[in-house]
Formats: C-alpha cells, sequence, structure tokens
C-alpha cells in the first residue's frame, strides 16, 4: 500500500528530460531463488546531473539523510528500522568507468569498475509511459538481459550499472524474471547533489578484481575482518563471552541470511 502511494506521488511529478532530473524506479526483485513467490519492492532513484548520474535506494537515501541532519545538531540517531538496497551507483559520462558502493558487515567499499556492455538492438517496438521504446539485449553479471529504452529522452544511462544505449533505459529484467526495474515517474532536481556521507564506517577503496575476492572470502567467513576488533563482553545476565564467542554467534547470524541471498543481480559473484 505504501508502495502503491509513493508510485502515485512520483507519476504525478511527471516532467520533462534534461540535466539534474530524478528518474524513479519501481525495482522488484528475488532474493532467494528457492521461494520465487517472495518478492521484494523498492524505488530506485537514478540521479541524472552534470558529468555523472547517482543511482540509489529513496529508503536508503532518506534514512541517511535524516542522521546526517541530526548530527548536525548534535543528535546521535538511529537509521531508519527498515531493508532497504544498501549500495549505491555513480557512473560518468562519456566514460565505461563506475564507482560502485557497498557494504560488507561493517565496512563500506568503493569498488571503481569498468563496465561495457555490448547491446543487441531488436526491432521490436512499445510504449511506456507514453513514451515510444525499443528492445535491446545484452549479458551482464551471468545473466541475460532484455531492456525496453527511448530515444525521446536522449541520456545513455539506466538503473544500476546499466547504459550505452541510443536513450534512456525505462524497463530491463533479466531471463529469470529474478531483478526487474520499470520507470514509474521523472522529477526534477534543481539543487547540488551530494550523498549524504554519515562518516561512521571505514572507507575501503578497491578495483573490481581486489573486490572479487574480498567477496568471495566474505561470503565464504562473513567476520574474519571482526577479529581483534570486538572485545570480550557480558550478557545482561552477568555471563562474560569472549570476543571469539562472540564473533562465532555474528558469523553464524550473517551465514544463515547469506543462505538466503543466493539470487544476486551479478550473479557471477557466486561463482
Amino acid at each position: 500500500m505504501k508502495l502503491a502511494q509513493t508510485l502515485l506521488l512520483v507519476l504525478i511529478s511527471i516532467l520533462t528530460y534534461g540535466q539534474n532530473k530524478q528518474f524513479l524506479y519501481e525495482y522488484n526483485f528475488i532474493p532467494d531463488s528457492t521461494k520465487k513467490a517472495d518478492v521484494k519492492s523498492e524505488i530506485m532513484i537514478l540521479n541524472v546531473l552534470k558529468g555523472r548520474s547517482e543511482y540509489y535506494s529513496s529508503v536508503r537515501y532518506s534514512s541517511d539523510s535524516a542522521q546526517a541532519a541530526d548530527f548536525k545538531k548534535g543528535i546521535v540517531s538511529m537509521p531508519a528500522n527498515v531493508e532497504s538496497v544498501n549500495e549505491w551507483v555513480t557512473k560518468y559520462s562519456n566514460s565505461n568507468q563506475l564507482m560502485h558502493t557497498t557494504f560488507l558487515v561493517w565496512d563500506k567499499y568503493k569498488v571503481k569498475q569498468d563496465v561495457e556492455l555490448k547491446w543487441k538492438l531488436t526491432k521490436e517496438f512499445s510504449k511506456i509511459l507514453n513514451y515510444n521504446v525499443q528492445k535491446a539485449t545484452t549479458q551482464f553479471g551471468g545473466r541475460q538481459w532484455t531492456a525496453w529504452f527511448t530515444k525521446e529522452i536522449p541520456i545513455q544511462d539506466g538503473p544500476y550499472k546499466f547504459k550505452g544505449l541510443p536513450g534512456l533505459i525505462l524497463k530491463i529484467e533479466d531471463s529469470t524474471k529474478s531483478h526487474r526495474w520499470e520507470l514509474k515517474g521523472i522529477r526534477s532536481n534543481q539543487e547540488e547533489f551530494a550523498y549524504p556521507d554519515l562518516g561512521q564506517y571505514k572507507i575501503i577503496e578497491l578495483n573490481y578484481n581486489q573486490f572479487l575476492k574480498k567477496f568471495k572470502d566474505y561470503r565464504a567467513n562473513p567476520t574474519a575482518d571482526l577479529v581483534g576488533r570486538i572485545p570480550d563482553q557480558s550478557n545482561i545476565d552477568g555471563t562474560m563471552r569472549t570476543s571469539a564467542e562472540v564473533i562465532r554467534e555474528i558469523n553464524q547470524q550473517i551465514m544463515a541470511k547469506l543462505a538466503h541471498d543466493n539470487n544476486l543481480i551479478e550473479l557471477n559473484l557466486l561463482k
């Protein structure tokens, strides 16, 4: 119901294309391939600015912005207690390079990556939000993708890491229908944009190959980097637990969660 209300508000704000525009996509995805009926939905923003674009979760952005505003007032607040996509992508105009920002446990990773998609345009056409769209296909991240783009919005961009077509991608999904984005509205953004930095995370910059190794190590042992960072502590009842015991418990919790996070956008990360 909240998602429908959000989409209704977004549709009211549809405007023409241009720089400093925010394109709002409904992102539907299936985190666990063994539970295909469990489809998650979130509104993602593609913020097109001069020289770059920023793709991020509207929910995460609102939460981080509220925390940042509180911090300026001297208030230490907690993030909103809602699940959200905790990564964002910065793409640069006239370049194949992008910056993918994501989290592993409590550390923030900024990953430089070159992505050059090989698109195959078809002679199939349709309409989305009254825009004339054309079908195109590509392979990326171990998946086959089908996109619908419009030359009526001459921005060679799209959600997540997708770009390079002669117009904006309005809809894209993989062949298994595990991940699907569809444009729901456009709104102006006249302000200078900088994603709020809360400053409470250790930031680690890596290239893609370095991150790939780090990601695989993380999936095998999520808490390896926590050794020496968590002290011995006591439970509410006063029972002492060693650092190793605490880390082992955290590791079990994360591993249980990762077991149901097996249907990533970039499926090849799990191979």
